[in-house]
């Protein structure tokens, strides 16, 4: 995949991985629509790259989850930038903690981290098989392929998330629609600093757990692993290389995982 000349669509881009993803798109030759829901954040984000890069962003604020904010975001990038080449399905929550999550951040949690992608896709696909190519990327996260102590949201529907990736590729993936799913463990965005200073507990040990489990990277760093992935048609894209090993002994022995796991979270309590 080349990013020169493509365009992309990038939700959750008011900072943090999506902010990161299209400063390197940008860098690379790309033209970027960005996305959020927090309007005055992704002004300024758009201003400073627009500034950058004359010509080849725009900036429209929405609902990642909402399909009227999505059809006016792709058509948007579609009149200014070009046919979308590139999805990057990146908005998501933290969600709520454990059992007393209440169903009102259960629904926000699916809707944004799974039926986000899911309408996404839902828009783009066609006109990608149409066209013959496309690519879709959605960020899921480590949570999705082992767990998220502390919060079952956020488990749960980054699961989901990874799921419907693997869906999409394995349905998609031989007709022109190539996919990636980005799972990151710590990276420093609000995400992760609103997981640490929430005053629920849960939430709290949720941050610990991933700060504990292995070294925070900046945004810059995943996106430029995102690119690599995309650069090379790679589904599964780990900034984390241990996120590998943890999987693989997730599934040589899931109930010695469950264990250690269980240890884990008793030691991030103490």
């Amino acid at each position: 995949m080349r990013i020169i000349d493509s365009v992309a669509v990038v939700t959750g881009a008011a900072g943090g991985i999506g902010a990161a993803i299209a400063q390197r798109l940008l860098e690379q030759g790309g033209k970027v629509a960005l996305s959020d829901i927090s309007a005055d954040r992704l002004a300024a984000t758009v201003a400073e790259l627009a500034d950058r890069f004359p010509g080849r962003v725009l900036g429209r604020p929405g609902d990642a989850a909402a399909e009227t904010d999505l059809v006016a975001l792709i058509d948007s990038a579609t009149t200014t930038l070009g046919p979308v080449d590139l999805f990057f399905a990146n908005a998501g929550v933290g969600g709520g903690p454990g059992l007393a999550a209440t169903d009102a951040q259960w629904e926000q949690a699916l809707s944004i981290n799974l039926m986000g992608h899911v309408r996404a896709a839902r828009l783009m696909v066609p006109q990608w098989l149409e066209r013959g190519s496309g690519y879709f990327v959605g960020t899921a996260s480590a949570a999705g392929l082992l767990t998220q102590i502390g919060s079952a949201t956020y488990s749960a529907s980054k699961h989901a998330a990874v799921g419907f990736a693997e869906w999409l590729a394995v349905t998609y993936g031989d007709r022109g629609v190539r996919v990636s799913c980005l799972c990151p463990m710590g990276v420093d965005t609000a995400l992760l600093t609103g997981f640490g200073t929430d005053e629920a507990a849960d939430t709290r040990l949720a941050a610990r757990a991933v700060t504990g489990a292995g070294k925070v990277l900046q945004p810059l760093d995943v996106a430029d692993r995102v690119l690599e992935a995309v650069a090379a048609e790679q589904f599964l894209i780990l900034p984390h290389p241990e996120v590998a090993e943890f999987l693989r002994r997730k599934t040589s022995d899931h109930d010695r995982w469950i264990h250690g796991m269980q240890r884990y979270r008793v030691t991030l309590e103490s």
